[in-house]
């Protein structure tokens, strides 16, 4: 089978091209730019485009699917020229399910915690060697890919997302994988360029449940509110969950169950409940509870959230892609109560689409409070590409309301400021989707300690 995917260097996607050749299916892939590490990936097994850019010639009879991604406009040149042949278009959510009809599907969903959970459910089912195919939004230690997909593997573990699905069909990613098993971990406002109500924004998490299989199991978070209010009015097999109850001590977190201790290499609240999440997905799957705990000892995390990168004994650097308001409390918090005699300094990127929009950013309103020094750093760059309206530094300040905010809109500005806060006794933690405008975060987090 011979497919070309269109925009082929986006996370998602080119994890999607490595799972289609491994298949033993021929790829072809195009894009008009594609960064690291999807670059060197692609190139690795010569699936990287020779030129860059859009080509209809490069769409042919030959080719039997088209996967088309969410960079790709609805004017690209290629997708045109496949709609012209009447070839079979797919996103890149409707080939998954293509891929994994006959198989069961566990979605993970929410508005944050979903890669985290998501995550700990592979790392329990591989540390146990039960096979499973994947989709999953952050590299994985011990996984080559972001997502799998077989012929054998029973089970398929799906991180649901809930953005657009391509350009040419408007439905959330999720709502295509019609799943036996649903997560729901929270729900806070995002994605206000396609949802701009929240009312809008919450009822795509209830086309999610009214689309699970007959006798399917919800598994959600109990101390969401919007998630109960949605849960309660609907008939399906529920299972509430909170944070495992644990200890942190000298800076570790324990598990605690039957007497026993348990050490994690993870800590913060919102870890502790996307674990319970974790272990009854696992549950379902036939895990027992000492196969779970055993393998979750050993969890590092998920790239990118809470990831460490670089300390001594007085100080450590990590790196997160928290970016909406729920997720920035979350993370701060986490940090600033594992460390509560350090101080911490902690910047964040507007980066998205949402929280570039003048009419989103209010809702940023006190979720860097827990910090000791708040920065937050935008690309007037990257407005104009997104092409957004100008947003100015005075805005970000008013929109979070701290005073002590500091905000700032060149890379090396940030460095700048961020080297002359290192000392003993103080944290870093430096939060985006994107890279700060180049800045290598991993190479830069050393500098820090």
């Amino acid at each position: 089978m011979r497919i070309h995917l269109i925009a082929i260097g986006g996370s998602a996607m080119h994890n999607m091209a490595l799972a289609l050749h491994k298949k033993g299916f021929t790829i072809t892939g195009s894009d008009d730019e594609i960064f690291e590490p999807s670059k060197t990936r692609l190139k690795e097994k010569g699936l990287l485009p020779e030129t860059m850019g859009w080509d209809a010639s490069r769409i042919t009879s030959d080719i039997d699917v088209i996967i088309l991604g969410m960079h790709a406009r609805k004017d690209n040149p290629e997708l045109l020229r496949a709609q012209e042949l009447g070839m079979k278009i797919y996103s890149y959510p409707e080939y998954i399910y293509e891929q994994s009809k006959d198989k069961k599907r566990v979605v993970i969903s929410g508005s944050h915690g979903k890669t985290t959970i998501t995550a700990m459910v592979l790392h329990a089912l591989h540390f146990n060697k039960i096979d499973c195919d994947y989709m999953v939004g952050a590299k994985l230690e011990g996984f080559d890919t972001m997502v799998k997909l077989t012929k054998e593997a029973p089970v398929i573990i799906l991180e649901g997302d809930e953005y657009l699905s391509s350009p040419i069909d408007r439905r959330p990613k999720f709502l295509h994988y019609l799943p036996h098993v649903v997560l729901m971990s929270g729900i806070a406002w995002d994605h206000i360029n396609v949802f701009p109500t929240f009312p809008e924004y919450c009822h795509q998490f209830e086309l999610l449940i009214d689309l699970m299989e007959k006798d399917g199991s919800l598994i959600y978070f109990e101390g969401d509110e919007n998630i109960v209010e949605i849960v309660t009015k609907k008939q399906v097999n529920k299972t509430p969950y909170s944070s495992h109850p644990n200890v942190v001590r000298d800076g570790k977190t324990f598990l605690l169950s039957k007497g026993k201790e348990i050490a994690l290499k993870i800590f913060g609240q919102h870890n502790l409940q996307n674990l319970s999440g974790a272990m009854l997905i696992c549950k379902e799957l036939g895990l027992t509870d000492e196969q779970f705990y055993t393998a979750i000892a050993t969890f590092k995390g998920a790239a990118k959230r809470l990831e460490w990168i670089a300390g001594n004994d007085t100080c450590d650097v990590y790196k997160d892609f928290a970016h909406s308001p729920s997720k920035l409390k979350a993370t701060t918090k986490a940090v600033k109560d594992q460390f509560p005699n350090r101080k911490l300094v902690a910047c964040m990127e507007l980066h998205t689409f949402s929280s570039l929009n003048e009419d989103f950013l209010k809702q940023y309103e006190g979720s860097m409070d827990t910090t000791d020094d708040a920065i937050v750093y935008f690309s007037p760059h990257a407005i104009e590409h997104k092409k957004l309206k100008a947003i100015t530094p005075d805005q970000v300040k008013a929109s979070f309301k701290n005073e002590k905010l500091k905000v700032i809109t060149t890379s090396e500005e940030l460095k700048k400021y961020l080297l002359s806060k290192k000392s003993a006794s103080t944290n870093f933690l430096l939060m985006s989707s994107g890279d700060f405008d180049g800045i290598n975060v991993n190479e830069f987090g050393k500098q820090l300690v």
